[in-house]
Order: structure tokens, then sequence, then C-alpha cells
């Protein structure tokens, strides 16, 4: 199934296709990610696709869009799990062959009575093993109209214990863990068994996953234990917590990676955005994807809850949007404007993105500001114009227009014209600057007028003043 260097680092992903990837997700995606990168070992993507009525296609594509987008390929696969299937049914009939399993014909309310009866005796409740072969043991007569489960024979005695990467030693009492169901009646195998079988096949070295599924962990553990497999290092991840400090879901904004996406984040800011929450590296806050991978360890990955932040994610991603290169950021930005209608092509939009990028924390915003080059213009309003372009007000635009009509066209020399305009008149600048950008833009407020004018362009200002 796989292959690699001896000894090789190998990670893995394996998230289940029945929805959106989740913020959570691709924390646990990246972590892993950056691990198997840092020690130029290999990142594995397992399709866990088992819930047969809850998985999609379309979630599959999902996830695998979201990998893309935040730049996290995998060395391999995607592996799909139900392409598996008679492989886990090949490792099932191995271990009840070898009696580390067996056939269980308890019904589910016959199970859950034990568990009931447990309670009431103050026991934890589980199923007792009745169908639980042992030396000298008689089997309940085998039922005829009911098809068995297989059951691991979990051990009874001792303990499970592993060195987490992140949280330390913990310790499972194997008293406490039931006999785990690893087939059902029909004989599709259970989530449990199916990721121990293609850890063990897929070589994985170190599991990096949330800390729900530490419980799962001594199960794991102890089915590839009689399997007489190499145990992976495993490392459980706290959750994300929303702002409120309750555990993030809808109720706190998107919680799908490619929401963020089309709200206008870059990746490369959700990416350090993402590994700063809940893994540092000293007190750097702003890192690339190649320091990441070069900084990366389990060591510093945080053994509490991390609170997810919106506005340090806007600081983040605006630190990037100002120090993209300008062409980059346009070729970013321009489709977004042509979903608003406008016209990308209509401007030079590198230089738009200059103007603009300083004061923006997403692409959606740098969109709607580039359509005041790129959109169609429509005027001021007339209660606007009506207020601020006044018979003086049109008589300095005129004066202005002839004098920059005369003038090199650009920023500097615009900016020049307009203080000349402004001392040979006694006027203050918003006594010009307004009526000149509503004259020109149709709107009160813009980016600097000399930029916005240098940008527009000679016909298009002159024109437009020269209709007021």
């Amino acid at each position: 199934m796989t292959s690699s260097a001896p000894n090789a680092i190998r990670t893995r992903f394996a998230p289940s296709p029945t929805g959106f990837l989740h913020l959570g997700g691709a924390r646990t995606a990246l972590f892993s990610w950056a691990f198997a990168r840092h020690h130029k070992g290999v990142f594995v993507l397992r399709i866990e696709d088992t819930d047969v009525e809850r998985s999609t296609p379309e979630a599959v594509q999902a996830i695998l869009d979201s990998m893309q987008w935040l730049g996290m390929g995998p060395d391999e696969g995607p592996f799909y799990q139900m392409q598996h299937m008679d492989r886990y049914r090949e490792v099932v009939a191995q271990m009840l062959a070898a009696g580390t399993a067996y056939h269980c014909y308890s019904s589910p309310d016959e199970v859950e009575a034990m568990r009931e009866k447990a309670r009431a005796e103050g026991r934890k409740p589980r199923y007792d093993g009745t169908w639980r072969p042992a030396p000298g043991k008689t089997l309940p007569p085998v039922p005829e109209d009911r098809r068995p489960v297989v059951r691991f024979a979990n051990p009874q005695s001792g303990v499970t214990s592993w060195d987490d990467m992140i949280k330390g030693t913990i310790t499972f009492d194997n008293g406490e863990l039931d006999d785990l169901i690893i087939a059902r009646p029909d004989g599709t195998p259970t989530y449990n068994f199916c990721v121990v079988v293609d850890d063990w096949d897929m070589k994985i070295t170190h599991v990096l996953r949330g800390d729900d599924h530490v419980n799962n962990t001594p199960r794991q553990i102890n089915i590839l234990r009689a399997l007489g497999a190499t145990l992976p290092e495993y490392g459980h991840v706290p959750m994300i917590l929303g702002p409120d400090g309750e555990k993030l879901s809808k109720r706190h904004g998107a919680v799908n990676v490619m929401a963020y996406d089309d709200e206008g984040y870059l990746p490369e800011a959700m990416v350090n955005y993402l590994a700063r929450l809940g893994w540092s590296h000293g007190d750097d806050e702003l890192f690339t994807r190649d320091q990441l991978v070069a900084w990366f360890d389990t060591k510093h990955l945080s053994k509490s809850a991390s609170q997810w932040d919106p506005k340090k994610l806007n600081w983040v991603n605006a630190h990037y949007i100002k120090h993209m290169d300008d062409a980059e950021l346009a070729a970013r930005v321009a489709p977004r404007i042509v979903k608003r209608g406008g016209n990308p092509d209509a401007t030079d939009l590198p230089a738009v993105m200059g103007l603009l990028k300083d004061r923006a924390e997403t692409l959606e915003q740098l969109a709607d500001g580039a359509m005041l080059f790129c959109g169609e213009f429509k005027g001021a309003p007339a209660e606007l114009a009506a207020q601020h372009l006044t018979d003086p007000a049109r008589e300095a635009l005129r004066d202005f227009a002839q004098r920059a009509a005369n003038v090199e066209w650009t920023r500097e020399a615009l900016s020049a014209t307009i203080k000349q305009v402004l001392a040979d008149r006694g006027m203050k600048m918003p006594q010009l600057g307004i009526p000149l950008r509503i004259a020109v833009t149709g709107q009160q407020q813009t980016p600097a007028i000399d930029a916005v004018l240098a940008i527009l362009g000679r016909d298009t200002v002159l024109a437009r003043l020269g209709s007021v």
C-alpha cells in the first residue's frame, strides 16, 4: 500500500467525509503535515468513509479542496477505507483464529441490560463477557436467528499506558475497558478497528489528533499489540474554544475552512494563525510556512485548549496582505472583482492594490475598494452633489481641471496642483478635496485623492470634471 525509506517518520490525517473540513481538523492536519515535513518524512491522507449513510462525495471534495487551499498536499493518498474492506475482514478472520477476537451473540437489548445491572451495582457499565471464551467455560447455546458481532478480547488485567507527545503519560486500567466490537453483524468493521489496521498497514509512526480521541487510544493500542504490530507514538491536541470559552461552533462564526477563503483570508495567513493556535516558537507571532516546517516540534504544543480570536486572525491576515507583492495581490483579488460585476482590466490593478492594501484586512475589502476603479461610474447621489458641488466648489474644480490638463499625470504633480489651487483661492483642503472626490468618484470618502486621480487616468478624470 505504501513505500518509504526505512525508519521514516510517517504521519497521517484521517478525516471522516461527513461534512466540511472544520478548523479543528485543519489544525490537526497542519500539525501532522508540519511534523512530517520537519523530519523529512511522509504525510498520508486517509479518508475514513465507512459511515456510508453520512459520507458524501461532496464532503470528500470539500476536504481535498480545503487541504489544497492550505497548501498541505499529502505525499501519499488519499486512501479510502471503503476500498480496503477485504483487508479488514482478513484481519478479523486472523484474530478469530488466533483467539484474540470472538463471536458475540448478545442482542443490543441484552447488552443494555448488562450495563444497567452494572450501574445498579455501582460498577462501570459494560458488556459482561457472556460470549467470551475461557478455559473450562461453557458458552450459551447459539441463537439460530441471530448473526453475531465480533468482539476484541481486551486484556482483563493490568494497565495500558503510553507517553503522549503532548499530555505526558496517560494510563488506563484494562479492567475498565469493554471488549470492543470490531465487526458488526453484517461483517462491516467498526471505526476503531479500521483505524488500527490502516495505521499498521500504512506504517504510521506518529499519530497527532484531537484529544477527543484519548479514550480510543488504549483500545487501539491493545488491538495493535494483539496483532503484533509496532505501536505509533500518540499525541493528543487540546480542542479550540470560541472567544467565549465554549467549544468552537457555528455560533462563533465560520468553522468551515473554505468559508475563510470566501471571506477573503489568505491561506498563508490561515496557516500562520492555525499553527500559532496551540503551538509556539518563542514569542514569534508571524512566520512563513518554511519557518513553521523548520521550527515545528511537539515539545511546544500546548497542553491546554486554545481560544479562537477573530481579531487576531484579521491582524495576521492584514499583515500578509500588506507585505504581499502588488501584482500577486491583484491576481488574487481579480476574480472577486469579476464577481462584483467589475472589470479588473479597466485599471492598473497592482497600483490599486498598492494604494488600498495598508488598510485592508481581507481580500474582500480590497475587492470592494477596487470597485472604485473597476466598476461602473454612476456619479454622486443627487443629495450629496447638491450639498457639496456648490458654485464656488464648481469654479474651483474647473480651475483644477484646467491646470491638471497640462501637468504630468503623476500623484506628485497632481498633489502639487491641488495645493496651488488651494493657495491661490485661499481654500482649505476639505473645500476642494470633498467636491473633487464627489465629482470624480461619486463618493465622499476615498483613499488619498491625488493617488486616486493618478490611477483613474487623465482622460477619465477630466471627462468627469467636465460634466460637473
